[in-house]
């Protein structure tokens, strides 16, 4: 997959797995490192599949409807691409922390709903429910960040209730962060979540 690594100041420190939106490209995500650990190891990903020429991580059949099958595809492609990106730079592979938005973020909470040591932790910026009606792996040692907009026009507040109460359920430890703004990503989530991360143990 075509990315960006930056090793940081510590190869065993976490690593921070940057997921744009659609659209988006591995540079997108970048400035965020500053706000949330400017020590970090980051690998920033692009998307391999391509709608009308904007970079997605998986495909959909229409705005909000998920192709489940390529879903579940390209979330094996990417668990697998991790491993061999830990291996190929040497970050620790148990220390990596997910920062995605959008599809982006779709992508880190289908990791989380298919393997149980994909990452270590997620910030998962305007996310939607991957999948319905699948069990979910032991997530109790999994910290979740979710950021979403009250007005958001994409991603319905039920959506990140809902998405919330499933890694719940699961075991992870999820805190649920409102913004009175759309899709967009802003900086009030960026600082909350920046306080997530600063809590991680």
């Amino acid at each position: 997959m075509k990315h960006i690594f930056r090793e940081g100041d510590d190869l065993k420190g976490p690593t921070l797995l940057l997921l744009h939106g659609t659209g988006g490209t591995e540079e997108d995500l970048l400035p965020l490192v500053d706000y949330i650990d400017s020590k970090a190891n980051v690998l920033s990903v692009r998307g391999n599949v391509s709608e009308n020429g904007m970079p997605r991580f998986f495909k959909r059949l229409a705005e909000g409807v998920f192709d489940e099958e390529d879903l579940i595809f390209r979330t094996q492609e990417l668990y697998e691409f991790l491993d061999q990106a830990a291996e190929d730079y040497g970050f620790d592979r148990q220390n990596v922390i997910a920062v995605g938005y959008s599809n982006g973020a779709n992508i880190a909470g289908s990791l989380l709903f298919h393997y149980k040591d994909a990452v270590r932790a997620a910030s998962l910026h305007h996310p939607m429910v991957p999948r319905r009606g699948v069990e979910l792996p032991d997530l109790t040692d999994k910290s979740v960040f979710i950021a979403a907009g009250t007005n958001d026009p994409i991603c319905p507040a039920q959506e990140s209730e809902d998405l919330q109460a499933f890694l719940t359920d699961a075991g992870a430890d999820v805190t649920l962060h409102w913004e009175s703004q759309g899709h967009q990503l802003n900086l009030g989530e960026i600082k909350a979540s920046m306080n997530w991360y600063q809590q991680l143990s």
